[in-house]
């Protein structure tokens, strides 16, 4: 890539570069492609395309009902409740409409 390619890029992710940041991360950027490039040499005669590295399965169980803690024994613990509810602390704001 060239230093206008290298400006484009940075152009189109918004960033703001000095002339010199230009040549260097162009020459990263560059020195990245070089190294992915290398990928095409790779022989991949007899080899499977696959979406994944390894082979993945989903996992099922049972969806059956199994024994749990009873409400009072869930609460016990907790540092705070209200009645038959966990309380924990507000993480959102509300705005008025």
């Amino acid at each position: 890539m060239d230093i206008d390619d290298i400006r484009k890029v940075a152009s189109l992710a918004r960033l703001k570069l000095s002339d010199e940041e230009l040549q260097t991360y162009g020459a990263q950027l560059n020195s990245i492609l070089d190294y992915v490039g290398m990928l095409d040499e790779v022989d991949l005669e007899g080899v499977e395309p696959m979406p994944h590295a390894v082979e993945l399965q989903n996992v099922f169980r049972d969806d059956v009902r199994q024994p749990s803690l009873d409400r009072a024994a869930a609460l016990a613990n907790a540092p705070r409740t209200d009645g038959r509810f966990f309380q924990v602390p507000q993480i959102l704001e509300q705005k008025d409409a």
